[in-house]
């Protein structure tokens, strides 16, 4: 008999997993310890992270525990599981490499079987910062509602099984997606997360004040008698159903949070079997689709691209615009600035117009955000700029370079601005003084672009391209600051002719003369921006070796 004849366990019998929990406990728990000595900073910020957590920790837990006996208690216990659930659910999305330690591309190539694995995995992702504020919230969730031997005996089984569930959620989530947070669009993600949080606050704030006017906690209850039958909240439910009689209830919604585990420990288990026995096929052929449309987008009989292109006077200002756009869609951090700039600017005016606080002039802060996007112009080329300064041999080609990027600019804020004006104008119904926000929009605009451009040539600094959250090199922070703080302040007085004919008008009551606003605010926004772009391509040209220097740090 060959050697190929040979049963193939017998030449590679399993390894044992019997104690592979208190392996993977300890392995997380050294691996936490190495990583805190590495710099004190990292100490530093691990111990602030956890003060923090528990201090936020402990203020839930009084409150709630001051909810016991209140009649909304069950509602506020109910609806915060649930938010804490959902964030188990999406923010591995966000921030994939908040705990590295447990990634499981890392165990591959080690013969272990998916059941104790994800056992394993499962325990010792209890430990860190976030499973203990979450153990913090389940408790006093369950002090608030606890009354009786009964409800005793269900919030004893409802806590660990919500605990295991935001845990196996959060795992689940992240194996099933490990190879997207991975890729580039996973580091678009991680990269985005700013976004989300700024944009949640935003809705949390406007949520909060609805609330309020529409008379306390009761207006949550339709809200908590949807969440009461989803999983991770249905524990929870269960305690508040066991201690006021409704047993069967009880066991129904403790099922619910029990089967959801199960299933999610399915689940987790076949992504894991597959990501621990499947190539990783997501990046093949991935150029012939490029290729092809590449080849549509050309003009039958011309050597131009159509679209945007056709529109474009050839040479540089096409060159540079083309690019300046194919950075917005595909660089991580311009994008995420880009993205930012965007969602903030319209969530502020529209908002406050939502809750009907607002004012139509409101919407003069998306020029402003949208603006902020001219700074720091060859710091988001980083290290390629160089590719840049050789092009640019006269006051003229930076001129041109910096117009051409202007431009781009313009391509995306000038429609973007009108229609934040437009909708924030017919939310709150308030028509007439529509033009002079136009007119003080451009002018604000034009503004930025000036100081934008001189900026970029007078203080650049670098973006480092690691780290989602790191926008400026070390030690040059200082310049980032004088920048964007020098922009902001210096915007409403360039735009100050402007803003003064604007307040005259309201002020003498011309408000039907307000479209001469749209007027002034074109024709002085173009001067200020066609200035500026002179200038800044002065300076950029004599400051080239400079420029060059300072972008291509870190």
């Amino acid at each position: 008999m060959s050697v190929l004849d040979a049963p193939v366990a017998a030449a590679a019998p399993a390894a044992p997993t019997t104690g592979l929990t208190p392996v993977f406990v300890r392995l997380k728990l050294t691996i936490l310890r190495n990583g805190l000595r590495q710099s004190a900073g990292r100490t530093t910020a691990f111990v602030v992270s956890l003060v923090f957590a528990l201090l936020v920790a402990a203020g839930q837990v009084l409150g709630l525990i001051l909810l016991r006996g209140n009649e909304h208690a069950g509602t506020v216990a109910v609806l915060l599981t649930a938010f804490v659930a959902l964030g188990w659910a999406v923010l591995p999305l966000f921030f994939p490499s908040g705990d590295d330690t447990l990634d499981p591309t890392r165990l591959v190539m080690l013969p272990l079987r998916p059941r104790p694995l994800i056992r394993a995995l499962l325990v010792s992702s209890m430990i860190g910062i976030g499973p203990l504020f979450t153990l913090c919230l389940v408790v006093g969730s369950v002090l608030a509602l606890a009354h009786g031997a009964a409800g005793m005996v269900f919030a004893v089984l409802g806590v660990p099984l919500a605990m295991l569930l935001c845990v196996a959620l959060s795992r689940a989530v992240t194996t099933a997606n490990v190879r997207l947070l991975n890729s580039r669009k996973g580091r678009d993600l991680a990269v985005l997360s700013g976004l989300v949080i700024a944009v949640g606050i935003q809705f949390v704030n406007f949520g909060a004040q609805r609330l309020g006017q529409a008379g306390g906690l009761s207006a949550l209850e339709p809200a908590a008698n949807v969440a009461r039958w989803l999983p991770g909240a249905s524990a929870i439910a269960a305690v508040d159903a066991a201690s006021g009689g409704s047993y069967g209830v009880a066991v129904v919604q403790l099922l619910i949070t029990a089967a959801a585990l199960v299933a999610l420990m399915w689940m987790w288990q076949r992504s894991l079997t597959k990501l621990m026995t499947s190539p990783d096929g997501s990046t093949l052929a991935a150029a012939a689709p490029a290729r092809k449309e590449g080849r549509k987008d050309k003009e039958p009989g011309s050597g131009r691209a159509g679209g945007l292109s056709g529109l474009l006077p050839e040479g540089r200002t096409e060159t540079v615009v083309r690019r300046s756009l194919r950075y917005v869609a595909r660089d991580p951090k311009t994008k995420a600035a880009w993205v930012t700039a965007l969602a903030i600017g319209a969530i502020v005016p529209l908002l406050n117009a939502l809750q009907g606080t607002g004012s139509v002039y409101f919407a003069c802060f998306v020029a402003g955000m949208l603006g902020m996007q001219m700074f720091n112009q060859f710091g988001q080329d980083t290290s390629a700029f160089w590719m840049v300064a050789l092009t640019i041999s006269s006051t003229r080609d930076a001129y041109v370079e910096l117009r051409a990027r202007a431009l781009a600019l313009l391509l995306i804020t000038l429609p973007y601005t009108l229609v934040v004006c437009l909708v924030t104008a017919a939310i709150l119904g308030d028509w007439q003084p529509l033009p002079g926000v136009m007119g003080l929009s451009f002018a604000l605009l034009g503004a930025m672009l000036a100081i934008g451009a001189f900026a970029s040539a007078r203080f650049p600094y670098s973006i480092p391209q690691e780290g989602a959250f790191k926008n400026v090199a070390p030690g040059q922070g200082g310049i980032a600051w004088i920048s964007i703080l020098g922009g902001m302040l210096a915007a409403p007085v360039l735009a100050g002719p402007v803003i003064a004919l604007t307040i005259w008008l309201h002020v003498a009551d011309h408000r039907d003369a307000l479209w001469l606003v749209i007027l002034a605010g074109l024709g002085y926004g173009a001067f200020l921006a066609w200035a500026g772009l002179r200038i800044a391509a002065r300076r950029t040209a004599n400051r080239l070796p400079e420029i060059l220097t300072a972008v291509s740090k870190g």
